[in-house]
């Protein structure tokens, strides 16, 4: 088979960018998806409410042309439909390309405790159904991740945790059981962390951390963003791409 040649630029683009955003609930994880390029949603979430366009009206203006405002989306609950989805959106046949630039997955912690639930009725040992949700949460994670022609943004819940190697305390995604989400950060080249915080006059405002402190896990291995930005995925792959 003779080898593809590329650049490291035009793999960039043609490969996507691809995100992962974990936060506290409430910050605007979910909201996030309006700031990507022609985005689809895939959520396991029990309501999409921050997504309707009355609220990304009130968060993102009215007539940004950078935001979409009434966003498709996928429901699902179970592992057979979360597969369904990856086909329909893989297949050139299906024309998803045609119509969708990112796929936002809202959100992974939802998603894997859900198959752990379904997963646990199947096992006689609840041992077996953390190791299995293991080896198919990383497959499907890195199924959508390398999805070619796409940019991926995926979103988690946040928890306080030791990393076994460092012994440090972090937050950092928060995932069932101990070891699955420690292992999704080195899974994606872009992890940050949605901040939220005050001004000294005491208003709020939000932020996305890039790289990683005394906290929050996080990483950009593009190179192209400030250590703090604001919460518009846009602007976060034009800097990466450098449109």
């Amino acid at each position: 088979m003779a080898i593809q040649w590329s650049t490291t630029s035009a793999a960039g683009v043609a490969q996507g960018v691809k995100m992962l955003v974990y936060s506290g609930a409430g910050a605007g994880k979910t909201s996030l998806c309006a700031t990507a390029p022609r985005p689809v949603v895939i959520s396991a979430e029990a309501g999409l409410l921050s997504l309707s366009p009355r609220n990304i009206a009130r968060m993102y203006g009215e007539n940004n042309p950078n935001i979409t405002y009434d966003i498709a989306t996928m429901q699902v609950t179970t592992l057979a439909q979360l597969v369904e989805a990856y086909a329909y959106l893989a297949d050139p046949r299906s024309g998803a390309r045609d119509h969708f630039s990112t796929i936002c997955i809202d959100s992974l912690t939802e998603l894997a405790e859900v198959m752990l639930a379904n997963l646990k009725q199947t096992k006689t040992d609840p041992r077996q159904a953390y190791g299995e949700l293991i080896d198919k949460m990383g497959a499907l994670v890195r199924q959508f991740r390398d999805l070619p022609g796409y940019h991926v943004y995926m979103t988690a819940k946040s928890e306080f945790s030791k990393d076994e190697g460092s012994g440090m305390t972090k937050y950092q995604p928060s995932m069932p059981g101990t070891k699955l989400g420690q292992q999704l950060p080195y899974l994606f080249d872009e992890v940050f962390h949605l901040g939220v915080n005050r001004t000294t006059k005491g208003d709020s405002y939000r932020y996305l951390l890039t790289q990683p402190d005394m906290q929050y896990v996080a990483k950009d291995r593009s190179g192209s963003l400030d250590e703090m930005e604001m919460p518009a995925l846009y602007n976060i792959i034009n800097k990466i791409l450098g449109a």
